[in-house]
C-alpha cells in the first residue's frame, strides 16, 4: 500500500479509502466483514461510511438508519482493529422525519455524532465529514458545533461532501476566523467521466489545503466491469447511460485493451497520477472486487495514455475562469 498525508494535515492515509454504502443494502454483514479484513490485510486504513447509509440512498426519506455504521461497530468490536484504521462517517441526511432529524443544525449535529459514536462502538469519530452544504445554517453554528465535538474528543477533524468551490472558501474563511482548523478534506463525484470538479473545487482545494476524495471513480460501472456485460439485471438507468455514451466507451475498451489493462483499473490510475487527489472512495461488494483494486496503485499510464484519456473523456479543458473566458 501506498499512503500520503490528509491534504495539510498531519494524519496518514492509504492511497485508496474504503466505501461502505454497499454494506447491510447490497453486501451482507459477514461479506462486509470479511471485506474490511482483506482490507486491512492490504493496508488500506481510511474507513468511510456515512450515518445514512445501510439502504436505498435518498435525499428526502430516512432509508438507511445507521445500518454500515452498525456492521462496522461489530467488526470494530470483533477485529479489536479500531486504532488501525482511519474511521471517517458523515452528517446531513435525514435519519428519522423529525424537523430535527436532518441538515447541519447544532442541535442535529452534537444528535447525530452521539448516534454514530454508539453505533460504531467507538469513543472517537476521526473525521467527521458535513454530507452536503446546509444553505439555512450559518457558518458560526456549523463551527461552534464541530469546535465543540473537538473539544469534547468525540472528533478529530473535520471534512466536506459535495460542497461548491465556493462553499470550501467560505468555510475555511470563516473557521480562520475562529482560529480553528477548518476542513481538512473534500468528498466529491470525480471519475474520467464527471470532471466538473476541476473547474473550481479542485483548485479550492488546492489553495486551502484539504485533501480530495473522489468517489463513484468508476462513475457507477460506466468504466468498469459493466462496460463488458449490461445483462444480468443491470440498472436500466446504466443501460441507458451505456448506450448515451456508446461511442466513447468503444475508444475507451480500445486503448485499454491495447494497454492490456482492465477498465476499472485504468480509471483509477487516472486518478491517482493527479497530484491533488488523496485517495479515491472504492465500494467493493465482494473482497474480490477489493483485491483485483489493489492493482491500480501499480499501474503507471503514460503523458501518452494520459493524453489519450483526455480525448476520450475531455474534462472542462482548464480551470475557471480559463475554462470558458480568457
Amino acid at each position: 500500500m501506498r499512503y500520503t498525508h490528509l491534504g495539510r494535515t498531519g494524519l496518514v492515509v492509504s492511497r485508496l479509502a474504503l466505501g461502505t454504502m454497499n454494506f447491510g443494502h447490497v453486501t451482507d454483514e459477514a461479506a462486509s466483514h470479511a471485506i474490511m479484513d482483506r482490507a486491512v490485510e492490504a493496508g488500506i486504513n481510511l474507513f468511510d461510511t456515512a450515518d445514512v447509509y445501510g439502504g436505498p440512498q435518498t435525499p428526502d426519506i430516512p432509508k438507511g438508519y445507521g445500518i454500515s455504521e452498525e456492521i462496522i461497530g461489530r467488526w470494530l468490536e470483533k477485529s479489536g482493529n479500531r486504532n488501525k484504521i482511519v474511521l471517517a462517517t458523515k452528517v446531513y441526511q435525514p435519519m428519522d422525519y423529525g424537523p430535527n432529524d436532518r441538515r447541519l443544525s447544532a442541535y442535529h449535529i452534537r444528535k447525530a455524532c452521539e448516534d454514530s459514536l454508539r453505533r460504531l462502538k467507538t469513543d472517537h469519530i476521526d473525521l467527521y465529514q458535513a454530507h452536503h452544504i446546509d444553505r439555512h445554517t450559518p457558518w458560526e453554528e456549523f463551527w461552534q458545533a464541530m469546535e465543540q465535538l473537538v473539544r469534547q474528543g468525540k472528533i478529530l477533524y473535520a471534512g466536506s461532501c459535495n460542497f461548491a468551490g465556493w462553499h470550501i472558501a467560505s468555510a475555511q474563511e470563516s473557521a480562520k476566523q475562529r482560529h480553528f482548523l477548518g476542513l481538512v478534506s473534500e468528498q466529491s463525484i470525480y471519475n474520467l467521466n464527471n470532471r466538473s470538479i476541476e473547474l473550481e473545487v479542485i483548485p479550492a482545494c488546492r489553495h486551502y489545503g484539504l485533501g480530495l476524495l473522489p468517489y463513484s471513480p468508476l462513475d457507477g460501472g460506466l468504466l468498469g466491469g459493466a462496460i463488458a456485460s449490461v445483462q444480468g439485471g443491470r440498472r436500466d438507468s446504466l443501460a441507458e447511460r451505456l448506450r448515451n455514451h456508446a461511442g466513447q466507451l468503444e475508444a475507451y475498451k480500445k486503448l485499454c485493451r491495447d494497454l492490456g489493462e482492465r477498465p476499472g483499473d485504468v480509471a483509477l490510475a487516472w486518478l491517482l497520477h493527479n497530484p491533488d487527489v488523496t485517495a479515491p472512495v472504492i465500494g467493493p461488494r465482494t473482497t474480490e472486487q477489493l483485491s483485483a483494486s489493489l492493482k491500480a496503485l501499480d499501474l503507471g499510464l503514460s503523458q501518452e495514455t494520459l493524453a489519450s484519456l483526455d480525448r476520450i473523456w475531455p474534462g472542462p479543458g482548464e480551470e475557471a475562469p480559463e475554462a470558458y473566458a480568457w
